[in-house]
């Protein structure tokens, strides 16, 4: 299929892109969408909270005193939960709280997103992001001629310094790479403005 390629600087259209079916044609799959966004976000959750069991308590790894003949009561290692400075009876753990998501499902989701992207026309290729100063007051009105709104997902092949010093300042406007698309940003931005090259790569990574 062929999508509509816009001049950056000025945000007209300039000619076509011929993009691969594969990433760009699919199906809209909500549930799976939903599942890989889940799975996504759990991973980056961590537990916060643990607790030392007697394995896990440094020291205790021989016997306090004899067997017999002490009159004390028999001990096997200083680190019991009974004891001062032990382990604790029942530790709590870290929960993980990752999710299984395999490779197919990953891109199967990926592709999903942005068809549905293309077909709600709220993806925007242009030809590269070439500033040639770092400055906010450029990136906005070149933003605005796109006609991409406030909430944007910029999609590079490499991001360059002037464009990450341009858009820092943005708090509604992301930058990334190819290789940090991921599923969240993806859905969480209303729009979505991708350079050719980085289309490019997409293809081979997602195909």
């Amino acid at each position: 299929m062929d999508l509509n390629l816009h001049s950056y600087e000025k945000g007209s259209v300039t000619g076509n892109v011929s993009v691969s079916d594969n990433l760009f044609a699919e199906e809209y799959n909500e549930g799976l969408i939903h599942q890989v966004v889940t799975a996504y976000s759990a991973a980056a959750r961590s537990g916060t909270k643990a607790n030392k069991s007697r394995s896990d308590v440094r020291g205790g790894g021989i016997k306090p005193w004899r067997q017999k003949g002490t009159g004390r009561a028999r001990a096997g290692t200083s680190r019991s939960p009974i004891w001062r400075s032990g382990g604790v009876t029942f530790a709590a753990t870290n929960r993980n709280y990752s999710q299984k998501v395999n490779r197919k499902m990953y891109r199967k989701a990926i592709a999903s997103i942005f068809s549905e992207l293309v077909r709600q026309e709220r993806l925007h290729v242009v030809d590269d992001f070439n500033l040639s100063e770092p400055k906010t007051k450029a990136l906005v009105a070149s933003l605005e001629k796109l006609g991409a709104g406030n909430d944007v997902l910029i999609i590079t092949e490499e991001i360059s310094e002037n464009l990450y010093l341009a858009s820092r300042n943005l708090y509604h406007v992301g930058v990334v790479d190819v290789a940090g698309v991921d599923p969240v940003s993806l859905v969480g931005f209303s729009s979505v403005i991708i350079s050719k090259g980085a289309i490019s790569v997409l293809e081979v990574k997602y195909s």
